[in-house]
Order: C-alpha cells, then sequence, then structure tokens
C-alpha cells in the first residue's frame, strides 16, 4: 500500500509536494512573482508544467483521487524539478515503490574521491562506472593491474580490457574464473542501471571479437559485484600476488562503484610497495 495512504490524517505525500512546490521561485519558471499570498509556484503552475488537470493536481495534494500512475509521476517530479533523491521519495509515497531506473553516463570521479583512492598507498583501487568503464584509480592500480592512463579513456573498459588485452588476460591466475565472474557482474550491472541498450554496441562488439566472451555473454548468468573474495595475479616483475577483492557503492553515486584489491599478506604489500618504488624510480 502507498504510504501516503496508511494513514489518512497524515497526507504525506501532499505534504511534500506543496513543500517542494513552495520552494521553486516563479520568475524562474516565467510566472510572474507579484500578487501571490505564498511562497512558490501555484498548484495551476504545477500542472500546466506536468501537463495534467489542475483539479486532480489539487485533488492529489489533498489526498484524493487515489494514486497516481508512474507516468504522471515522472511529469510531476520533472515540473518540481526534483533531484534524483527527491524523485524517488516522490515515488516510495505514491506507490510504495522506488522508479523505474534511468541510465545516465557518469561525469567521472571529484577530487575528494580520487584523494580517497590515493590515501590507499599499497592497495590497488579504481572507480567504475555501472557500465565498468574504469574512471578513476589510484597509483597501486596502475603499477599492479595496468597503466590505465596510457589507455584512451573511450577504452578504459573492463570487459574489453580482459577479452582483447594479452598482458591483462595474462597475469590472471585463473582467466576464466574472472572473465565468467566479470560477464555474469556486468550484466547485473548494467540491467540495474536500465543501462542494457547503452552497452549493446559493447556487447556486439566483443562478440565479434572474442568467441570466448561470446559463449560466455550467451550463458546469461549474473552476479553481483559485491562481497569479498580472493584473487592472485602473476605479475611479470612481482611474481604471485594476493589480493582480497571488495566492491563498495559511492556515496550519493549510484552510477559508481569503488573497487579495492588489499593485499592478503605482508609479504604482498611489499611486492606492491616494490612496484611503486621502481616506478617512481624510472
Amino acid at each position: 500500500m502507498p504510504l501516503a495512504q496508511t494513514n489518512p490524517n497524515d497526507n504525506l505525500l501532499g505534504n511534500y509536494l506543496r513543500d517542494r512546490r513552495a520552494r521553486l521561485d516563479p520568475a524562474t519558471f516565467g510566472f510572474p512573482s507579484a500578487r501571490r499570498r505564498t511562497p512558490g509556484l501555484r498548484r495551476e503552475e504545477i500542472a500546466q508544467r506536468a501537463n495534467v488537470s489542475a483539479t486532480w493536481y489539487t485533488w492529489l495534494e489533498q489526498g484524493r483521487g487515489g494514486a497516481p500512475s508512474a507516468d504522471v509521476l515522472e511529469r510531476i517530479a520533472r515540473a518540481l524539478v526534483l533531484t534524483e533523491v527527491e524523485r524517488e521519495h516522490l515515488f516510495l509515497l505514491a506507490l510504495g515503490r522506488p522508479p523505474e531506473v534511468r541510465y545516465h553516463a557518469a561525469e567521472g570521479v571529484t577530487p575528494r574521491l580520487q584523494r580517497v583512492l590515493d590515501a590507499l598507498a599499497f592497495s590497488p583501487a579504481y572507480v567504475k562506472t555501472s557500465t565498468w568503464d574504469i574512471v578513476g584509480w589510484n597509483r597501486a592500480a596502475s603499477v599492479v593491474m595496468t597503466d590505465y592512463g596510457a589507455i584512451a579513456a573511450g577504452q578504459r573498459n573492463i570487459l574489453r580490457m580482459m577479452f582483447s588485452t594479452p598482458h591483462i588476460r595474462a597475469v590472471q591466475t585463473n582467466w576464466e574464473g574472472v572473465a565468467r565472474f566479470a560477464v555474469a557482474a556486468f550484466r547485473a550491472d548494467t540491467a540495474r542501471a536500465g543501462a542494457t541498450k547503452s552497452v549493446q554496441a559493447l556487447v556486439d562488439e566483443l562478440c565479434r571479437l572474442s568467441p570466448e566472451f561470446e559463449a560466455i555473454w550467451r550463458e546469461n548468468d549474473v552476479r553481483s559485484t559485491y562481497g569479498d573474495f580472493a584473487k592472485s595475479l602473476r605479475h611479470p616483475l612481482a611474481g604471485l600476488i594476493t589480493l582480497e577483492y571488495s566492491a563498495f557503492a559511492v556515496d550519493g553515486r549510484s552510477d559508481l562503484d569503488m573497487v579495492v584489491y588489499n593485499p592478503a599478506t605482508p609479504d604482498d604489500v611489499e611486492r606492491v610497495r616494490s612496484l611503486i618504488e621502481a616506478r617512481e624510480t624510472k
């Protein structure tokens, strides 16, 4: 049952709509600011922007007329210029569920998030989008995994590198297992983000380039990115490095995840340290 109807004496949806409406500046939307008894836009102005009946919108704020459709809620959210979090809250109040996901291409990492990556001195870490493009990384990742800075931005996709870059494949001690996990988690992540159509060109490209990718993709498996795993890399300079894998959602950025590979033992820390020091002396 929608939250707005759980208590007839407490019109949560109507209160929320009125509050958001009161925060809008009429002049910003081309409406006159004079002769207004209350701040913000009038009900009929929101109805006009949302292309709904002014009477119906008034009833909605008053808690009358039943639950609106998802399409109408989307138009109201745009009319009220709601953020993604506010839009989600609107749907929860009106329908008791979040809205369908809308995919937005990620814009990269903030300076603050980059500082978090850099603070992980000996733990390779990177930030990836929901379509598995790497948009941020630290020094440890560049010496243990690969030099992401030397790869064109449009090519820094984890699946593309895994199936088309020989040296990335060569360092994996269990390439097939890692590849199967990556493809299954990629499928789940892109579907969750509403990005299935956006990655179709990449999927088609990889199917043409790699029969192995095509075979794994056709299995239709899905996995969660999150969890705790361990993996081993056979680095050409440092030898075998064992890393503990953890993935974390970036707070406030549903389009980004941070992946951290923590060295499993003190010896593994020293191997990462030696690679960083060798890079710095060049």
